[in-house]
């Protein structure tokens, strides 16, 4: 059987990222995301429910996370989850989820004007409808 570790999220980032540069020359980007789901309850009352993500971005991407990622920024991301561990101050083990990068997509243009910027590994394209005829139907019969 085989496995797959996929996830897609499209939301607006909670804060500006924290970029590490490392000793290898690695930079490391590093932002919380909040993702809505918005429903209405048994009394018919509108509630949204925010989900926070913990967004680790490597390398390219990072250095593209510093230049153009800033709290509020609507993104998309492709990525996988990876939970680690680690031992806090006072030695208890403590546990991360996160979500480690593999493809950024801004959804709005760059504040400096330079448009939309974005670093796309095997992003889904927009696939065109086909052009229907007067009867809606794009079949040939």
């Amino acid at each position: 059987m085989a496995n797959l570790n996929k996830v897609i999220l499209i939301g607006n980032v909670g804060k500006d990222p924290e970029i590490r540069h490392l000793e290898g020359g690695a930079t490391v980007a590093s932002f919380s995301l909040a993702t809505n789901e918005t429903f209405k309850n048994k009394a018919g009352e509108k509630v949204t429910n925010t989900e926070w993500h913990n967004i680790v971005l490597w390398r390219g991407l990072a250095e593209i996370a510093e230049k153009y990622v800033k709290k509020g920024t609507p993104i998309y991301i492709e990525g996988k989850i990876k939970t680690r561990s680690y031992d806090d101050k006072d030695g208890n083990k403590r546990y991360v989820t996160e979500i480690v990068g593999d493809n950024l997509q801004m959804l709005s243009k760059a504040e400096d004007g330079a448009g939309y910027s974005s670093r796309q590994e095997n992003v889904p394209q927009a696939i065109d409808e086909p052009d229907m005829d007067a009867s809606g139907s794009d079949l040939p019969f």
